[in-house]
């Protein structure tokens, strides 16, 4: 394990100075200049309103920016807070802004808040994106008191999406993560988790600082390192999260080779965890689900669909090194279907993320080469679904996609019998 890179001096003043807390919310940065003070300011009402008579501390994990976003952090009006809530605030909020060191990315970000979480034996930690405009000050207490009075040591976020929205968390991360682990997280990767100390001492102590976790895929790092080392997991409703939702057909190299990526290398790294495990648990919620509004996502069904028919012809070599002979020819039969008619059943969806997977374990082809391979497959299957669910209401997609992990589940026996070196590929 390497040991994490010395604080700035000062910080260590600041942390010399508070001690120790009860509570800490980090918030990682980059450029956000536009929506950090509404973050900021959201998380010490929220702080001050729920805990009124706990040592807290903010930290902004900053990876320098450029446009302002450290300085207004420092500046935000937090004391004001008080005249406008019931409660006042028995201790006054610290603020701890720092740049991180290390890898560029968000993951980089995070070491340094567990290390300052660390270091001042606070009681439970929270963070959240810098990015948010849809932030409420309620979300703090959903995710810090599970680990502060109901002994939890992970907070996941649940949101309340557009059916057509997180995509690649539907078709691939949810039900690969909910298959291979046994428990029902979502949204492993939401954003805005809640954690124990002795979970963010545990995950500075494994030795993903200088790879790519570092650059991205903490999300899914996290919530899998939580599982899969047996700390006790639940699940917080948050309502809605409002970004910058994009056309599920948009440029995905990125989130492809990331994520998924990420995905696969943790199948690597767990996989003495979950060879064997069967079925799936439910997680404790905390919050009430209800439907709020969110907004509306632009899905161009024809493009996707044409990419996927393009894909499997121009890379079809390629796709014949992962795909077995009869999950090739379910794949054209798709692509030789009407638009109208276009789907891509489920077991043949599962089975093509589980065949990359083996592909990713036994290194047919270049990691990122094989992620990109994915892609047009990936949009064919996102296609299938929105056809299919178009007049659907938000609670029919949301059991359509459980079904589908329910699928995952099915056909995990087969992905292990491969991965111990067994030979179907016909």
């Amino acid at each position: 394990m390497s040991e994490p890179p010395p604080l700035p001096e000062a910080v260590e003043v600041q942390l010399g100075k508070i001690d120790r807390a009860d509570l800490l919310v980090g918030i990682p940065s980059y450029n956000n200049a536009r929506t950090i003070g509404h973050v900021v300011r959201a998380t010490a009402a929220g702080l001050t309103k729920y805990f009124p008579g706990a040592k807290a501390v903010i930290v902004n994990s900053d990876g320098d920016s450029t446009d302002g976003t450290q300085e207004i952090v420092a500046q935000a009006e937090l004391s004001d807070l008080a005249t406008i809530l019931v409660s006042q605030p028995t201790t006054p909020i610290a603020r701890i802004v720092t740049p991180y060191h290390g890898i560029p990315g968000k993951g980089s970000a995070f070491r340094t808040i567990f290390q300052i979480a660390d270091r001042l034996e606070v009681g439970a930690c929270a963070v959240v994106d810098s990015d948010l405009r849809s932030i409420r000050p309620e979300w703090l207490e959903l995710l810090l008191r599970p680990i502060l009075e109901g002994h939890f040591d992970y907070v996941a976020p649940l949101y309340w999406r557009h059916k057509f929205d997180g995509t690649i968390t539907n078709s691939i991360v949810y039900p690969v993560t909910r298959a291979l682990y046994g428990k029902r997280i979502r949204q492993p990767i939401g954003g805005e988790f809640g954690f124990s100390r002795s979970l963010a001492s545990a995950f500075l102590t494994k030795p993903v600082w200088e790879t790519d976790v570092a650059r991205f895929g903490i999300d899914i790092w996290m919530t899998t390192t939580a599982i899969a080392g047996g700390f006790r997991v639940c699940q917080a409703y948050l309502g809605a999260k409002l970004h910058d939702a994009k056309d599920p057909g948009g440029d995905l190299t990125a989130m492809m080779t990331q994520v998924v990526g990420s995905c696969f290398d943790l199948i690597e790294s767990y996989a003495s965890i979950w060879f064997g495990r069967r079925g799936s648990q439910g997680v404790p919620l905390f919050g009430f689900p209800h439907a709020v509004g969110v907004e509306d996502i632009q899905v161009n069904v024809e493009r996707m669909i044409s990419i996927f028919g393009q894909g499997l012809g121009d890379l079809e070599e390629l796709l014949g090194k992962i795909l077995p002979p009869r999950l090739m020819d379910a794949l054209r039969e798709a692509a030789a279907a009407p638009s109208s008619a276009f789907r891509i059943a489920d077991p043949i969806w599962a089975e093509t993320v589980y065949r990359f997977a083996l592909a990713h374990h036994r290194k047919v082809l270049p990691r990122d080469h094989l992620l990109r391979l994915l892609i047009p497959l990936y949009l064919g299957r996102t296609a299938s679904f929105v056809l299919e669910m178009w007049e659907a209401s938000p609670e029919e997609a949301e059991a359509r996609i459980e079904k589908l992990a329910l699928v995952f589940e099915e056909t995990k026996p087969l992905f292990e019998t491969e991965w111990n070196g067994g030979d179907s590929n016909d």
